[in-house]
């Protein structure tokens, strides 16, 4: 049996954003966001006295682009940039610089497979290649020999279609972490939402804390399950534990989950 999720007055929800409440698109842009979901947001924020952020692999201004006024806090490209509350600054963690010649470089290589594209960050990029599976094998190749030649400073990571230059010290767990010190998250325990290898930090980080971590394949499968999860907790009262996802429900447990995850 699983450990008993906590009631919405002890819980923090921390959700990823694409592929974990949005459904993937080819391309970043191209994303749709469903009538609704950002007005459960908004009323799981309120129930939640505020302890509801966005953890994303997307820059801080993209994520309150698609859900404006929505998230108490978000922790952006990976847990390198933070915005901590509605009203405050965006903050950046000192993190190295992807060198030029490594973004010219990458560039180069997705020219060669039409559909593959470079999305910028403010200290490494993604290569995308859902439209051009081609390039999966000679980018990772080229990408691990960039990396490797200052692997005390950048990480290769794969991701669903894509690898991600990223500087070392960004990621999702450092970011759970972060927010789970500062007010309105501090003395809950976090509930961490993602579906990506990319967010098995984030997981880990959630259980550490006392709290769950959920992998969006394996616990509720699609996007779509984590949205009518979600718009079931408002039927929840304050003190009441929240249920655990039906696709789950009495014969899996977190520690199952995060394995998973990591193990992808």
């Amino acid at each position: 049996m699983p450990k008993p999720l906590p009631p919405l007055n002890r819980a923090a929800l921390l959700l990823d954003l694409d592929g974990t409440l949005l459904e993937i698109a080819p391309k970043p842009d191209l994303v749709s966001v469903p009538a609704g979901l950002a007005q459960v947001l908004r009323n799981l924020r309120d129930r939640l006295g505020g302890a509801l952020a966005i953890i994303s692999g997307r820059p801080v201004a993209a994520v309150d682009t698609l859900l404006p006024g929505v998230a108490f806090a978000v922790a952006g490209e990976h847990g390198a940039a933070f915005r901590f509350g509605p009203t405050e600054e965006l903050e950046r963690i000192p993190l190295p610089q992807a060198p030029p010649e490594w973004l010219a470089e990458a560039e180069r290589l997705v020219a060669r497979y039409p559909g593959a594209f470079v999305e910028r960050k403010a200290a490494g990029f993604v290569v995308h290649y859902r439209l051009a599976p081609a390039a999966e094998a000679p980018m990772a190749e080229a990408l691990s020999h960039l990396v490797a030649a200052a692997a005390d400073r950048f990480c290769l990571v794969p991701g669903r279609k894509a690898l991600e230059v990223r500087p070392i010290g960004a990621d999702k767990g450092h970011a759970v972490r972060l927010l789970m010190a500062r007010v309105p998250f501090r003395g809950r325990q976090p509930i961490f939402i993602g579906d990506d290898v990319t967010d098995k930090d984030g997981i880990a980080a959630a259980e550490a804390l006392g709290g769950a971590g959920l992998f969006v394949p394996a616990v509720f499968g699609t996007p779509e399950g984590v949205r009518n999860w979600l718009g079931r907790l408002l039927d929840f009262g304050a003190t009441t534990p929240l249920p655990w996802p039906e696709r789950i429900k009495g014969d899996r447990t977190s520690d199952d989950l995060a394995g998973e995850c990591i193990g992808l």
